[in-house]
Protein backbone atom coordinates (compact mmCIF):
# COMPACT_ATOMS: atom_id res chain seq x y z
CA UNK A 1 0.00 0.00 0.00
CA UNK A 2 0.95 3.69 -0.77
CA UNK A 3 1.42 5.82 2.36
CA UNK A 4 -1.60 7.72 3.45
CA UNK A 5 -2.68 10.55 5.87
CA UNK A 6 -3.60 10.08 9.03
CA UNK A 7 -6.01 12.86 11.24
CA UNK A 8 -6.89 13.20 14.61
CA UNK A 9 -9.41 15.24 15.55
CA UNK A 10 -10.68 16.26 19.20
CA UNK A 11 -9.66 12.47 20.52
CA UNK A 12 -10.08 11.67 24.26
CA UNK A 13 -9.68 8.22 25.52
CA UNK A 14 -8.07 6.51 28.02
CA UNK A 15 -8.60 3.07 29.89
CA UNK A 16 -12.11 2.34 31.71
CA UNK A 17 -13.39 5.10 33.76
CA UNK A 18 -9.74 6.86 33.42
CA UNK A 19 -9.23 9.57 30.76
CA UNK A 20 -5.74 9.67 29.93
CA UNK A 21 -6.15 11.99 26.68
CA UNK A 22 -8.15 14.80 26.42
CA UNK A 23 -8.74 16.89 23.13
CA UNK A 24 -5.95 15.57 20.84
CA UNK A 25 -5.94 17.10 17.15
CA UNK A 26 -3.62 17.10 14.47
CA UNK A 27 -3.02 15.81 10.82
CA UNK A 28 -0.13 13.75 9.50
CA UNK A 29 0.16 13.61 5.82
CA UNK A 30 1.14 11.22 3.58
CA UNK A 31 4.58 10.18 3.62
CA UNK A 32 5.61 12.32 6.75
CA UNK A 33 7.12 11.42 10.03
CA UNK A 34 5.84 13.00 12.85
CA UNK A 35 7.66 12.77 16.55
CA UNK A 36 5.26 12.40 19.37
CA UNK A 37 7.33 13.63 22.55
CA UNK A 38 6.88 13.93 26.00
CA UNK A 39 7.87 13.01 30.02
CA UNK A 40 7.13 9.52 30.77
CA UNK A 41 3.21 9.16 31.81
CA UNK A 42 1.90 11.81 29.66
CA UNK A 43 -0.24 9.87 27.02
CA UNK A 44 2.39 8.98 24.50
CA UNK A 45 1.88 5.08 24.69
CA UNK A 46 -2.02 5.52 25.19
CA UNK A 47 -1.70 7.58 22.03
CA UNK A 48 -0.54 4.98 20.13
CA UNK A 49 -2.93 2.35 21.16
CA UNK A 50 -5.92 4.21 20.95
CA UNK A 51 -5.08 5.06 17.26
CA UNK A 52 -4.66 1.11 16.87
CA UNK A 53 -7.66 0.26 18.31
CA UNK A 54 -7.00 -0.58 21.81
CA UNK A 55 -7.85 1.69 24.53
CA UNK A 56 -11.59 3.84 25.38
CA UNK A 57 -12.75 6.19 23.31
CA UNK A 58 -14.48 8.60 24.42
CA UNK A 59 -15.40 11.16 21.48
CA UNK A 60 -13.86 12.19 18.72
CA UNK A 61 -12.51 10.99 15.25
CA UNK A 62 -9.58 8.80 13.34
CA UNK A 63 -9.53 9.11 9.70
CA UNK A 64 -7.00 7.13 8.08
CA UNK A 65 -6.33 8.20 4.47
CA UNK A 66 -9.58 10.63 4.98
CA UNK A 67 -11.54 6.96 5.85
CA UNK A 68 -13.00 6.86 9.23
CA UNK A 69 -11.92 4.25 11.55
CA UNK A 70 -13.03 5.80 14.70
CA UNK A 71 -15.18 3.04 14.91
CA UNK A 72 -13.14 0.12 13.70
CA UNK A 73 -11.47 -3.14 15.91
CA UNK A 74 -7.88 -3.07 15.39
CA UNK A 75 -8.27 -6.17 13.29
CA UNK A 76 -10.03 -3.75 10.32
CA UNK A 77 -7.68 -0.75 10.66
CA UNK A 78 -4.59 -2.94 10.03
CA UNK A 79 -6.28 -4.22 7.04
CA UNK A 80 -6.88 -0.32 6.04
CA UNK A 81 -3.38 -0.08 6.08
CA UNK A 82 -2.26 0.61 10.19
CA UNK A 83 0.90 -1.02 11.15
CA UNK A 84 1.43 -1.24 15.18
CA UNK A 85 4.51 -1.42 16.97
CA UNK A 86 4.55 -2.00 20.56
CA UNK A 87 6.52 -1.04 23.65
CA UNK A 88 6.68 -4.43 24.77
CA UNK A 89 7.90 -5.99 21.41
CA UNK A 90 5.19 -8.97 21.44
CA UNK A 91 7.61 -11.42 20.00
CA UNK A 92 6.56 -15.25 20.44
CA UNK A 93 8.93 -16.82 22.87
CA UNK A 94 8.75 -20.02 21.34
CA UNK A 95 8.58 -19.46 17.59
CA UNK A 96 11.89 -18.70 15.00
CA UNK A 97 12.73 -16.13 14.02
CA UNK A 98 11.52 -17.27 10.69
CA UNK A 99 8.17 -18.29 11.97
CA UNK A 100 7.76 -14.80 13.97
CA UNK A 101 8.37 -12.97 10.32
CA UNK A 102 5.79 -15.85 8.62
CA UNK A 103 3.13 -13.91 10.67
CA UNK A 104 3.57 -10.21 9.17
CA UNK A 105 3.66 -12.01 6.03
CA UNK A 106 -0.40 -12.16 6.06
CA UNK A 107 -1.06 -13.02 1.85
CA UNK A 108 2.51 -12.22 0.47
CA UNK A 109 4.81 -15.20 -0.79
CA UNK A 110 7.41 -16.44 1.62
CA UNK A 111 10.12 -14.82 -0.53
CA UNK A 112 9.06 -11.53 1.14
CA UNK A 113 11.24 -12.53 3.62
CA UNK A 114 14.33 -11.55 1.83
CA UNK A 115 13.13 -7.69 2.36
CA UNK A 116 13.31 -8.07 6.17
CA UNK A 117 16.35 -9.59 5.97
CA UNK A 118 18.35 -6.72 3.67
CA UNK A 119 16.80 -4.58 6.15
CA UNK A 120 18.10 -6.20 9.53
CA UNK A 121 21.08 -8.43 8.07
CA UNK A 122 21.36 -9.51 11.80
CA UNK A 123 18.06 -11.81 11.39
CA UNK A 124 18.77 -13.57 8.86
CA UNK A 125 22.09 -14.71 10.84
CA UNK A 126 19.57 -15.72 13.86
CA UNK A 127 16.95 -17.42 11.60
CA UNK A 128 16.67 -20.46 13.29
CA UNK A 129 16.61 -19.16 17.14
CA UNK A 130 13.36 -18.83 18.98
CA UNK A 131 12.19 -15.55 19.72
CA UNK A 132 13.35 -16.03 23.32
CA UNK A 133 16.86 -16.40 22.56
CA UNK A 134 17.27 -12.62 21.32
CA UNK A 135 18.69 -9.84 22.71
CA UNK A 136 16.84 -6.89 23.33
CA UNK A 137 17.58 -4.87 20.51
CA UNK A 138 17.00 -8.46 18.30
CA UNK A 139 13.68 -8.79 19.57
CA UNK A 140 12.91 -5.07 18.64
CA UNK A 141 14.27 -5.40 14.90
CA UNK A 142 11.79 -9.00 14.72
CA UNK A 143 8.97 -6.60 16.12
CA UNK A 144 9.43 -4.21 13.29
CA UNK A 145 10.16 -6.56 10.77
CA UNK A 146 7.64 -8.48 11.44
CA UNK A 147 5.16 -5.41 11.02
CA UNK A 148 6.67 -4.04 7.88
CA UNK A 149 5.90 -7.11 5.83
CA UNK A 150 2.36 -6.59 6.22
CA UNK A 151 3.09 -3.20 4.45
CA UNK A 152 1.24 -0.47 6.52
CA UNK A 153 0.61 2.63 5.06
CA UNK A 154 1.27 4.16 8.44
CA UNK A 155 3.68 2.84 10.76
CA UNK A 156 3.40 3.70 15.03
CA UNK A 157 6.66 2.92 16.93
CA UNK A 158 6.12 3.06 20.30
CA UNK A 159 9.61 3.70 21.97
CA UNK A 160 11.38 1.24 19.79
CA UNK A 161 15.17 2.34 21.00
CA UNK A 162 14.18 1.81 25.15
CA UNK A 163 16.81 0.16 27.16
CA UNK A 164 19.00 -0.84 23.31
CA UNK A 165 22.24 -0.21 23.32
CA UNK A 166 24.11 2.48 21.04
CA UNK A 167 25.17 0.66 18.03
CA UNK A 168 21.54 -1.03 18.08
CA UNK A 169 20.07 2.37 17.66
CA UNK A 170 21.41 3.64 15.18
CA UNK A 171 20.65 0.51 12.85
CA UNK A 172 17.20 0.50 13.94
CA UNK A 173 17.22 4.13 12.96
CA UNK A 174 19.11 3.68 9.93
CA UNK A 175 16.21 1.42 8.80
CA UNK A 176 13.35 3.39 10.48
CA UNK A 177 15.20 6.54 8.01
CA UNK A 178 15.23 4.56 5.15
CA UNK A 179 11.54 3.45 5.43
CA UNK A 180 10.92 7.22 5.61
CA UNK A 181 12.85 7.82 2.53
CA UNK A 182 11.12 5.32 -0.10
CA UNK A 183 7.74 7.74 0.79
CA UNK A 184 5.93 4.69 1.30
CA UNK A 185 4.94 4.80 4.74
CA UNK A 186 3.67 7.35 7.01
CA UNK A 187 5.28 7.34 10.81
CA UNK A 188 4.76 8.05 13.98
CA UNK A 189 7.13 7.61 16.61
CA UNK A 190 7.40 8.23 19.96
CA UNK A 191 10.90 8.01 21.78
CA UNK A 192 12.25 9.20 24.38
CA UNK A 193 16.05 9.92 22.67
CA UNK A 194 15.25 13.10 21.85
CA UNK A 195 18.24 14.14 19.63
CA UNK A 196 17.32 10.72 17.41
CA UNK A 197 13.57 11.51 16.74
CA UNK A 198 14.15 14.96 16.13
CA UNK A 199 16.76 14.25 13.84
CA UNK A 200 14.20 11.43 12.19
CA UNK A 201 11.00 13.76 12.28
CA UNK A 202 9.96 16.43 10.03
CA UNK A 203 6.88 17.62 12.57
CA UNK A 204 6.71 17.65 15.88
CA UNK A 205 4.16 17.06 18.95
CA UNK A 206 4.56 17.33 22.37
CA UNK A 207 1.97 15.89 25.10
CA UNK A 208 1.65 17.50 28.75
CA UNK A 209 -0.73 15.36 30.89
CA UNK A 210 -2.79 13.89 28.30
CA UNK A 211 -3.07 17.04 26.06
CA UNK A 212 -1.31 18.30 23.31
CA UNK A 213 0.87 21.08 24.33
CA UNK A 214 3.15 22.00 21.43
CA UNK A 215 3.02 21.38 17.78
CA UNK A 216 6.05 22.58 15.33
CA UNK A 217 8.89 21.66 13.04
CA UNK A 218 12.31 19.67 14.79
CA UNK A 219 14.28 22.95 13.88
CA UNK A 220 11.83 25.57 15.74
CA UNK A 221 11.82 22.94 18.84
CA UNK A 222 15.40 23.00 19.06
CA UNK A 223 15.67 26.58 19.16
CA UNK A 224 13.21 26.96 21.97
CA UNK A 225 15.13 25.28 24.79
CA UNK A 226 12.56 27.14 26.94
CA UNK A 227 9.79 24.37 25.89
CA UNK A 228 11.93 21.74 25.70
CA UNK A 229 13.13 22.16 29.51
CA UNK A 230 9.48 23.33 30.29
CA UNK A 231 7.68 20.32 28.28
CA UNK A 232 11.05 17.54 28.16
CA UNK A 233 12.84 18.11 31.21
CA UNK A 234 15.84 18.25 29.69
CA UNK A 235 18.40 21.42 29.46
CA UNK A 236 18.92 21.65 26.04
CA UNK A 237 19.62 19.99 23.05
CA UNK A 238 22.87 19.60 20.71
Amino acid sequence: MPAISLEVENLSAGYGPTRVLEDISFAVPAGARLAVLGRNGMGKTTLLATLAGQTRRYQGQIRLGGADVTTAPSATRAHKGLGYVPQTRCVFPTLTVEENLFVGLKARPKTALEEAYAMFPRLKERRRNLGSQLSGGEQQMLSTARTILGRPSVLLLDEPLEGLAPVICEELMAAFAALAQSGDMTILLVEQRIQSALDFADQVVILERGRLAWTGTPESLARDHQTVESLLGVGGLH
